[in-house]
């Protein structure tokens, strides 16, 4: 199993439209084939603040979900409404196990 944190920061002025091409993404991400978990969480201090909790049960059904048509609609939506890059960090899921 996979996992990858992905930090986030929105321009105040793009905030409603982020919050609302992200939930369409949500929506189909959790549909995907290996998707284990897909959450959106919000700073209450920094309202501007994103982190994506993205589980897979495989690198490759991770890769597969950067293919999907609602991954690209989002990705090319949000591009400009970013304060900075968006920073993705991949890690091993320990706990629960699979078994």
């Amino acid at each position: 199993m996979i996992a990858t944190l992905i930090y986030i920061q929105v321009k105040a002025e793009f905030l409603a439209e982020f919050k609302a091409a992200t939930k369409k993404n949500h929506e189909n991400s959790v549909r995907e084939k290996g998707n284990i978990r897909f959450d959106i969480l919000q700073d209450p201090l920094d309202p501007c603040k994103f982190v994506f909790y993205e589980a897979y049960e495989t690198e490759e059904a991770a890769l597969r979900h950067k293919e999907t048509e609602h991954y690209s609609t989002w990705r090319d939506s949000v591009a400009n409404w970013m304060a900075k890059p968006r920073e993705g960090v991949k890690h091993m899921i320990l706990f629960p196990t699979s078994n």
